[in-house]
């Protein structure tokens, strides 16, 4: 053991299992991490103007393949931890790999509930349900401990958001402390026998079609899934979150529009039996009564949505190569199926005419930027069109906020996936309203040279309530905002600020901000917009799926 302050034993903790980057944002019950990581030159820290971003950033980061394979967050405690707790409601929903570190009141007073600064009683017990590992060191020498904790688990089983919080003195005091190695378990394939019996009967199906979700994408499985699409010649239907499981310009790419009614949930309704791999099939479209063999790293997920179901649990990629070599012993690769999906993809993609602005913005901007664009799909008009039809080409490269559906969540979350995929462009989709929950964070893009660009739909409301309030319930009322004028006040940041008025020229603008290699707002006033497709004929706030 060696003698080290808590905020030592923290900052060399952190580096030892991987983490390079820290969203933060520090104050009084932090100085003693702070003055740690300064002196720290492998962890780079990025200071945020407001708390919900430092769960964005990690978020995005992790998402997006940032360097140890998760997203890092630091905050004080009470009002800190709760303001980032949306974030951590959107990396739990989206399975993604966050770790929250908080502070805490003195440790004499932790449960007193006498009024301590930043007290909040008790604030783990606020954020259970949103974090799948809590834990909390009051000495040094608890630290490495914690640290690596909450890190396996992180690592072990389903990705979900960590939690771990010391007392201010436990980081300034120095103490005895034993450093502990990286935590890096193996995810284990599903059971030997399950994986037979799914091979049996992905042998015998005449017309199997596989459903993706994002645990093929957070698995990292993308390879394995091809392979054994193709050798089955099975349609790849993606999910929101699944979308790049495969390239959309792959033969066997059938798409993501899974509005009711639409050709891909036609023809995934025909298909005699269904491989699941990643998704809790909420709002698939699959019938009840279809045969349905569930691939998730999450025993809990198997059958939680649909009954006729043969679980296979354990990880993605190590199961799908399960599965492929005993379908190679079963017997020989399946004919082409490339023309009969090309013609329920054409289908598909007639969904989203170009007439209707989303159609034509989204159109644009896909043939104008480089093929590997990350997109954030914000919660506006555009970012819900995307969902269905932002043609993807590779794993990893768009982002949505899975369930948990939260307004604002965009820009921070695409500032950390620029963070962690510096070269590549990324473009931020969001609407005025979710734009203003965070727009304080563009002093964070300039500062720490983050260079993404964020496209901002303005139509001075809340557009999706306020059309739905007009159309379903007589009349909007509440949804109508105040603007400034965003791109004085991008530049104002020191931000490059640009207005484009027709929807056909925004592709082109965003490929020109690409090339600025600086932070860019581009304003894009637009009226109100249609529905879309995706919500008709069903409830808007199931659309989260995985």
């Amino acid at each position: 053991m060696a003698q080290m302050t808590g905020g030592e034993a923290l900052a060399k903790s952190l580096y030892r299992e991987g983490v390079r980057v820290i969203f933060g944002l520090p104050g009084v019950q932090m100085y003693g991490i702070m003055a740690a990581l300064r002196e720290e030159p492998g962890i780079r820290f990025i200071t945020t103007r407001h708390e919900q971003a430092t769960g964005y950033m990690a978020d995005g980061y992790a998402r997006a393949g940032g360097e140890g394979g998760f997203g890092t967050a630091l905050v004080v405690p009470g009002p800190g931890l709760l303001n980032a707790s949306a974030a951590l409601s959107t990396a739990y929903s989206t399975s993604s790999s966050v770790l929250m570190v908080s502070g805490q009141v003195q440790r004499d007073f932790i449960g007193s509930d006498v009024g301590m600064l930043h007290e909040v009683n008790d604030q783990m017990e606020a954020i259970k349900p949103i974090t799948k590992f809590q834990r909390r060191a009051l000495q040094v020498g608890d630290i490495p401990q914690a640290v690596h904790d909450a890190v396996l688990a992180m690592k072990t089983g389903r990705p979900r958001p960590v939690e771990i919080e010391i007392p201010p003195e436990t980081l300034e005091e120095i103490g005895e402390a034993e450093l502990l190695e990286a935590s890096n378990p193996l995810p284990p394939a599903a059971a030997i026998k399950e994986v037979e019996k799914a091979v049996e009967m992905l042998a015998a199906a005449k017309r199997p079609v596989i459903f993706a979700g994002g645990g093929v994408n957070l698995g990292d499985a993308q390879e394995e899934l091809l392979a054994v699409a193709e050798f089955l010649q099975a349609g790849v239907v993606m999910t929101a979150e699944g979308k790049g499981a495969i390239d959309a310009r792959h033969p066997l790419a059938i798409g993501s529009a899974l509005s009711p009614s639409s050709p891909i949930v036609e023809y995934l309704q025909t298909a005699d039996l269904v491989l699941a791999v990643g998704t809790r099939l909420v709002r698939a479209g699959i019938k009840p009564d279809q045969q349905i063999i569930q691939l998730d790293i999450d025993p809990e997920e198997i059958g939680r949505n649909y009954e006729n179901v043969h679980g296979l649990a354990g990880d993605a990629a190590a199961t799908l190569r399960s599965l492929l070599d005993g379908l190679k012993a079963s017997g020989d690769p399946r004919q082409s199926v490339n023309g009969e999906i090309a013609t329920v993809r054409e289908a598909a993609d007639a969904l989203a005419p170009e007439t209707q602005p989303q159609g034509t913005i989204l159109a644009g901007i896909r043939e104008h930027v480089p093929d590997d664009t990350l997109m954030i799909s914000g919660m506006t008009q555009v970012g819900y069109y995307s969902r269905s039809h932002w043609k993807t080409y590779g794993p990893r490269s768009f982002f949505t906020s899975g369930y948990s559906g939260n307004l604002g969540y965009a820009f921070p979350t695409g500032l950390g996936v620029k963070v962690a995929q510096p070269d590549k462009p990324v473009v931020i989709t969001s609407g005025d309203g979710g734009f203003l929950y965070s727009s304080q964070e563009l002093a964070t893009a300039v500062q720490h040279g983050i260079n993404a660009v964020v496209v901002l739909f303005n139509d001075n409301s809340y557009g999706n309530v306020s059309r739905d309030l007009d159309n379903m319930w007589g009349g909007t009322y509440g949804a109508e905002l105040h603007n400034p004028d965003f791109v004085e006040m991008a530049e104002a940041y020191g931000v490059k600020g640009m207005k484009v008025d027709e929807p056909e020229n925004v592709g082109v603008a965003v490929a020109d901000a690409i090339q600025m290699d600086r932070p860019v707002l581009i304003e894009v006033p637009v009226g109100r917009m249609p529905q879309p497709a995706m919500f008709r004929g069903s409830d808007p706030s199931t659309t989260g799926t995985r």
